[in-house]
Formats: structure tokens, C-alpha cells, sequence
């Protein structure tokens, strides 16, 4: 029997540093609870494990996401270069994405960052406010880079 979506994040989680995956979790139990309803798409990529927050399954339709790398976990939001962003905390030179590196998950509780998030969620489609919200796995890349610094 397959394992469930939640517990397949949880064994792509334990390839990351402690601190990278301790990082990483808090960061998605904050943004669970900021945006209820939102659909997450799993992806286990070659660079990255990438955990995008959206209305539905359209990755079209994403507002941010959550990105781990052997040293670090990046928040991206998908439009980002429309954002207002007085605090000049958005990094990235593209013609959409942009990011802010994480130091811990506490960083997303900051007046700016939040203000970031929530002028994400106000430009994007509704998520559904009764909605639970569901995981789903995505993509595994079968080749993938170290989860872990050398």
C-alpha cells in the first residue's frame, strides 16, 4: 500500500539537514494555518523539494511556495514581481518570481514578509475559506541533487 501524501513529505524532509527540516516544517505549519484551504503541490525535484500554496491543482494558480535546499528554505511567490515591496525584502531579477530566503520560520511572521503574504493572497484567486485544504504529491524526480551540504 502507498503512503499517504503527508507521510511521503515527512520521508523527503528527513534528506535535509535537522536544521534545514526543522526550518522547512514550522514554515509549512505557518503557512498551513494563514492560508486554510489552500491546496499544496509536492514536488521533489532535481535542485529542490518545493511545496507550492495555491487555490487548486493548476500551478498556474500559485501564490507562493516553500523551497528547500541543502543550506537554506526560500519562500517564492509566483507573482512577485507585482508586489509591493517597501521593506525591498524581495530578491530575484525575473520577469514573475521573486523570493525571500528564510533564517527561520519566524520570519514569515514579520510585518513585512505577512504584508507581502497577504498582498499575494489578495491578487490571486480565492482560496476556498472552508475548505481543508489537501497535499498532494506532485512529482519525484529520480534524479536529484544532495539534500545535504558536502
Amino acid at each position: 500500500m502507498a503512503s499517504s501524501p503527508s507521510a511521503q513529505l515527512s520521508g523527503f524532509l528527513t534528506r535535509y539537514t535537522p536544521e534545514v527540516a526543522a526550518v522547512a516544517k514550522a514554515a509549512l505549519a505557518r503557512l498551513r494555518r494563514r492560508l486554510p484551504g489552500a491546496i499544496q503541490l509536492v514536488y521533489d525535484n532535481y535542485n529542490a523539494l518545493v511545496v507550492v500554496f495555491g487555490p487548486s491543482e493548476r500551478t498556474s494558480e500559485a501564490i507562493l511556495s516553500i523551497a528547500l535546499y541543502p543550506r537554506w528554505v526560500t519562500l517564492f511567490f509566483a507573482r512577485g514581481a507585482a508586489l509591493p515591496d517597501p521593506a525591498k525584502l524581495l530578491k530575484g531579477s525575473g520577469t514573475t518570481i521573486r523570493h525571500v530566503v528564510l533564517a527561520n520560520a519566524r520570519d514569515l511572521d514579520t510585518p513585512a514578509v505577512r504584508a507581502l503574504i497577504d498582498h499575494a493572497v489578495e491578487r490571486s484567486k480565492p482560496l476556498d475559506p472552508k475548505g481543508r485544504g489537501r497535499l498532494v504529491i506532485r512529482s519525484v524526480s529520480a534524479k536529484q541533487r544532495p539534500r545535504r551540504p558536502s
